[in-house]
């Protein structure tokens, strides 16, 4: 060790002895001090015999008060006393923290300097302290590394357990979302395919209701198709029933020409009139209405008789009636 380095360790060992006896002087003046205050019974008894009137006094002091403030006294000491041998204790540790400090820091700098002059560093200048202290530095680094290592390996444990967790979690959402997503599509298909139903079912509805308003409206037009033909063929027959009676056997005919109507309707309703009194009407269109004729006579005299007939009718009104010569379609020129 040089020079400063013995400097240190005596200006350290010269402070704790200046602080320990510092104290040691102030434990004894707080002693003198609670001596000053609580004198001892001894003392009281002297003091006492040596002034009569004083001792007269001190009978009337209750002796258990006295026990008392004496046992409170040795309380104190007692403290005072524990107090001053732990502060030595600290001192004393701290002293000896002070001069392990001082000596490690010694035989570093001894050892840097002989590293330094040397190039190397050599374990028989390195003091027994800074040796051992080099084995517990190891030896904590290496527990340092250890419990390092041990925690390291914890979090890595412990973050791979939360990414498992974490992939977990994530793999039963994707699970969720594509069985959510499934569903969804499943819906989305059945609601389509109702959805087609309905339109196609609609759409037979309306084919089925297109098709029989078609069978209607075709039955409508066969009805009136049929009774067209049947009211055609019942013209040509009254027409053909008319042109045989009027022609006969003879070529002329003479027939009353009772009135010309506007159409058919007209026609039908006058020939009602006339069939009901009992005569044989036939109806004859033109190309200017309807004639409406009552006969045939087989002469003139006939057909001009049964004209004032019907004139002379007159529930019938047809007083306008006349005689017309008949003949037949084949026969004219």
């Amino acid at each position: 060790m040089n020079n400063k380095q013995r400097w240190m360790g005596g200006v350290v060992l010269l402070g704790g002895g200046v602080l320990l006896a510092a104290l040691l002087l102030k434990g004894k003046d707080e002693i003198d001090v609670q001596h000053q205050q609580f004198p001892d019974s001894s003392e009281q008894v002297d003091s006492a015999e040596d002034h009569p009137n004083s001792k007269l006094n001190s009978l009337t002091v209750d002796v258990a008060t006295e026990k008392r403030l004496l046992e409170q006294q040795r309380r104190d000491r007692e403290k005072s006393v524990a107090e001053q041998e732990a502060r030595a204790a600290e001192f004393l540790a701290m002293q000896q923290q002070a001069e392990a400090d001082a000596a490690r820091k010694a035989a570093e700098e001894y050892a840097a300097l002989n590293a330094h002059r040397l190039g190397q560093q050599s374990s028989d200048n390195i003091p027994p302290e800074l040796v051992e202290d080099e084995k517990t530095k190891q030896k904590r680094l290496a527990e340092d590394k250890a419990a390092a290592q041990k925690k390291l390996e914890q979090q890595k444990a412990e973050q791979q357990k939360a990414h498992a967790s974490t992939d977990t979690a994530k793999k039963e959402a994707e699970q969720k979302a594509a069985l959510a997503k499934k569903k969804a599509e499943e819906q989305k298909a059945a609601e389509e395919k109702r959805k087609a139903a309905e339109k196609l079912k609609a759409a037979e509805a309306q084919k089925a209701a297109d098709k029989k308003a078609a069978e209607h409206k075709a039955e409508e037009k066969r009805k009136a198709d049929e009774k067209h033909k049947a009211e055609e063929a019942k013209k040509k027959a009254e027409a053909e029933k008319a042109r045989k009676l009027l022609e006969g056997d003879d070529a002329k005919q003479w027939m009353v020409q009772v009135a010309l109507a506007a159409n058919e309707a007209n026609a039908d309703a006058i020939a009602a009139k006339l069939r009901a009194k009992g005569y044989k009407v036939t109806k004859s269109p033109t190309s200017k209405g309807v004639r409406i004729m009552v006969g045939p006579s087989k002469n003139r005299e006939a057909a001009d008789a049964t004209r004032k007939k019907i004139a002379s009718d007159a529930s019938l009104n047809m007083k306008s009636a006349w005689v017309n010569e008949w003949v037949p379609l084949d026969k004219r020129n």
